[in-house]
């Protein structure tokens, strides 16, 4: 089993973590689209057990969508950070991933606030949620197939009852694969790449990213401009279908 991170980032201490889940924005565990109890993946569940010990003040279990239920546009990832969502609660809070797109979101309209610091930070997305292809922190940030595909039952359920003319943005390959894999189509009738835009059926539109890692970003693979791209392609698109329904 891999050891949990040795780093420690002060700004995501959770709090109680079962509090008000209309409050926080986070979605409950209803055991469909979110179930805070699974342990289906030995591994996961192992990892978030081992990190509960290491630190007991973090979040340390699956983390929920965030954001409006009715929205529009569903940004996928790829899993919560030891030091991020699994610490905070809320995807992409606390870690540097979520440094960019919360500003990218909020620059566009679909965050009320340029930072997320804690899952009680009075951050609320407008018409966009933010999901995760598995819902656990993975050792070394890296989920292996057979977990990509158990978790996969929960995005399936998240997406299949969305109404049609949906944006969904995929930051990354595995969250693109995940989100064709929920809507029961071939990974390779539709190819990723960043900018690319597929039209799915149902009137949806999946759009490509690469993820806003630290790596991505240091190593200049997606810039902000390459991110904010696609964010105001994401957002024309949904200006061309008129008002939230």
């Amino acid at each position: 089993m891999a050891n949990v991170p040795l780093r420690r980032v002060k700004s995501t201490r959770a709090t109680n973590v079962s509090a008000r889940p209309a409050r926080d924005g986070l979605w409950p565990s209803d055991g469909i689209v979110f179930d805070r109890t699974c342990t289906e993946c030995p591994r996961l569940a192992a990892f978030l057990a081992e990190g509960r010990k290491a630190y007991p003040d973090y979040y340390c279990a699956p983390v929920a969508p965030f954001g409006d239920p009715n929205a529009r546009l569903i940004v996928i990832g790829l899993a919560p950070g030891f030091h991020g969502a699994n610490a905070t609660g809320r995807p992409f809070t606390g870690d540097f991933a979520g440094l960019l797109l919360y500003r990218t979101l909020y620059r566009f309209g679909f965050s009320n606030k340029p930072e997320s610091r804690d899952r009680h930070d009075g951050l609320e997305l407008i018409d966009c949620r933010i999901t995760n292809s598995v819902k656990c922190v993975p050792p070394e940030n890296k989920p292996t197939p057979a977990e990509i595909r158990t978790c996969n039952r929960y995005l399936t359920a998240e997406l299949e009852h969305e109404p049609s003319g949906r944006v969904l943005l995929a930051l990354g390959t595995i969250a693109h694969n995940a989100t064709l894999r929920a809507l029961k189509l071939k990974a390779a009738d539709y190819r990723f790449g960043h900018g690319a835009e597929h039209t799915l059926p149902n009137q949806r539109v999946l759009i490509d990213s690469y993820h806003c890692s630290r790596y991505n970003t240091q190593t200049g693979r997606l810039t902000e401009e390459m991110f904010s791209a696609v964010f105001a392609r994401a957002a024309a698109l949904l200006r061309e279908q008129g008002g939230n329904d």
